[in-house]
C-alpha cells in the first residue's frame, strides 16, 4: 500500500507539472501577439512560445492539436500563408500577422478594419456584435455566427471605404466562425456556451476554471464543413469586388 501511495502521489505530481506548463499567463509588454485570438490563446497557455516569436509551421500545427484538438487540414493553408508575413524562410512572429489582406482581413468579429483603426488588438465595441448575438439563450450556434458575420460586414461596408471583400475574406471569416464554435463548444453541432466564447475572445484564455474541456472529437475540415455551410448561408454574403491585390510579403504586393 505504501508503494502504491508513493506511485499515485508521483503520478499526481507529474500531472500537476504538466498542467502548470499550460497555465494561463497574461502576455508581458515585450511578448508579441497577433490579430488571431486562437494563436494568442495558445501562446498565453504555453502551447506556443509565450514571447510569440520564431514560430514554425510544425510548431503551430502541433499546438493546435495539443491545445484545441484541431487537425492540421483545418488550418494548414492559413499557417503556410502566415510565413509570408515576414522575411524569415521558415518561421514568423505573431505580431507580423497583422499584415493587411494576407490572412488578416476586414469585417473581423473582434478587431477593427485596418483602414479605420487598430487591426491587431481586441476591440470590445467590435466584439459587441458577437457578444450580444443569439439573445435569450446561453449559447451561440452556426445560425447566430452567420448573422454576426452579416452584421459585421454591413458595418464595415458602411464605415470603411477601403474595405476588401472578396471570396477569400468570406471563406476566412466562415472558417474562423466554425473554429470558435467547435473549439469552445461541440464540434459535431456547432453549439458553444456564450461564456466560453466570450472568455476566449476577451481574455484569450481557455475557460478551464469555468468548465471547458478540450474537445474529444478531432476538429477537421470534415467536422467544420456542415457548420460552415450554415454560417455561409445565413450570412447572405455578397461580393463587392472581383479580386484584390496579392500580398506576397511585408511591403510586397502585386
Amino acid at each position: 500500500m505504501a508503494l502504491l501511495s508513493i506511485l499515485l502521489a508521483a503520478l499526481s505530481l507529474s500531472h500537476a507539472v504538466r498542467a502548470d506548463d499550460h497555465e494561463w499567463i497574461a502576455p508581458t509588454a515585450t511578448d508579441l501577439r497577433s490579430p488571431c485570438p486562437g494563436l494568442n490563446t495558445l501562446a498565453n497557455h504555453g502551447f506556443l512560445p509565450r514571447n510569440g516569436m520564431n514560430l514554425s509551421i510544425p510548431m503551430m500545427l502541433q499546438a493546435a492539436i495539443d491545445g484545441f484538438n484541431v487537425n492540421s487540414d483545418a488550418i494548414i493553408q492559413a499557417a503556410k500563408f502566415g510565413l509570408l508575413s515576414g522575411d524569415a524562410p521558415d518561421n514568423l512572429n505573431l505580431d507580423a500577422l497583422q499584415l493587411h489582406n494576407l490572412i488578416e482581413h476586414d469585417a473581423s468579429i473582434s478587431r477593427n478594419d485596418f483602414a479605420i483603426g487598430d487591426n491587431l488588438h481586441f476591440n470590445e465595441t467590435v466584439f459587441a456584435t458577437l457578444a450580444n448575438a443569439n439573445p435569450g439563450v446561453d449559447f451561440y450556434n452556426a445560425t447566430s455566427a452567420g448573422l454576426v458575420q452579416q452584421a459585421r460586414l454591413a458595418d464595415s461596408l458602411a464605415r470603411n471605404p477601403n474595405i476588401t471583400n472578396t471570396r477569400k475574406e468570406f471563406l476566412l471569416r466562415s472558417r474562423e466562425s466554425g473554429l470558435y464554435l467547435s473549439i469552445m463548444g461541440d464540434p459535431l453541432t456547432g453549439v458553444a456556451p456564450k461564456n466560453f466564447v466570450q472568455i476566449f475572445f476577451r481574455e484569450e484564455r481557455l475557460p478551464i476554471a469555468e468548465g471547458w474541456t478540450r474537445p474529444t472529437t478531432l476538429i477537421d475540415s470534415t467536422t467544420l464543413a456542415p457548420i460552415e455551410t450554415i454560417v455561409r448561408a445565413v450570412s447572405m454574403w455578397t461580393q463587392t469586388q472581383a479580386c484584390e491585390d496579392l500580398v506576397i510579403g511585408p511591403n510586397l504586393t502585386i
